[in-house]
């Protein structure tokens, strides 16, 4: 069966530039590229990844195409533009010229204000994305999950998928208002969500598979595997788990699906949403 990994990250490590990269996070303090990843995606029988971007630059933007272009295994790649600017519209046009940029993602999460979703030029800027076909990560975390909602309401036309299930706090096993949250969200059919980053937002150390149980079950419950995608978070899941735990996770939690429901969350979810051609 298929695999795509629908969310990893590549890095060339700058202290400054990546002070999110704590020092608890020292395992990831250093460079990954390409071929760090293609052994290790042979290794778990995944054909295929999406790059996402990490830094807001369009220098960064610009690394993972030139990555994309080079290794045929990077099937597309989720960058980053100032949605927020005047000349969106004239930069969205500027990076029509690469096929395998399917889309774009704003660091919401680290926002300050909870509605920033919900400002009219961000709003505007998204909106220009699906006019010329591209798709929208949306990260953020259970606080900002109301805006969210309106967001979604908002934008009926643009597909939308939410990175990390929304960042539950998987660690203190909280699961409302997060449940009820996501479920609104589900209603609407544009949205999908990836099953990824969830180790880190457990004990990194301690966590069991039963831990993230509720999480999954409910996200599968409330898209249904035709919008829900795996994805690894590759290299920063590998603060609290190596490549093989995570696909493991979700095997095991799609394990007595049929055949075609596996499929939809391992491979033809992200496919459908990114428009992936097959190599």
């Amino acid at each position: 069966m298929e695999r795509i990994d629908a969310h990893q990250h590549f890095w060339k490590y700058h202290p400054k530039r990546d002070a999110w990269i704590t020092d608890d996070m020292a395992v990831i303090q250093r460079d990954f590229l390409p071929y760090d990843l293609k052994p290790v995606l042979e290794a778990n029988g995944v054909s295929g990844c999406i790059a996402v971007q990490a830094d807001q630059s369009e220098e960064e933007t610009l690394f993972l195409l030139n990555l994309a272009e080079q290794a045929p295994f990077i099937r597309g790649v989720v960058g980053w533009v100032d949605l927020q600017a005047a000349d969106v519209d004239e930069r969205l046009a500027y990076f029509r010229r690469y096929p395998k940029l399917k889309g774009f993602r704003h660091i919401v999460q680290g926002e300050q204000d909870p509605d920033f979703l919900l400002r009219p030029v961000f709003l505007n800027g998204v909106e220009a994305l699906g006019k010329r076909g591209y798709t929208y990560d949306l990260l953020v975390k259970p606080h900002q999950l109301d805006a969210a909602l309106e967001f979604v309401r908002s934008l009926p036309n643009q597909p939308l998928v939410i990175d990390h299930l929304a960042k539950p706090y998987i660690q203190a096993g909280i699961r409302e208002p997060w449940a009820t949250q996501m479920a609104a969200i589900a209603e609407y059919e544009h949205v999908y969500c990836k099953l990824s980053g969830m180790v880190t937002e457990a004990d990194w150390k301690r966590w069991k598979p039963v831990d993230f149980l509720f999480y999954i079950q409910h996200i599968l419950q409330v898209f249904g595997p035709r919008r829900v995608m795996f994805g690894s978070d590759w290299p920063v899941c590998l603060v609290a788990a190596d490549y093989a735990r995570v696909v493991e996770l979700v095997a095991e939690a799609i394990d007595s699906f049929t055949d075609s429901e596996q499929q939809m969350v391992w491979h033809q979810s992200a496919t459908d949403f990114y428009g992936l051609l097959s190599i």
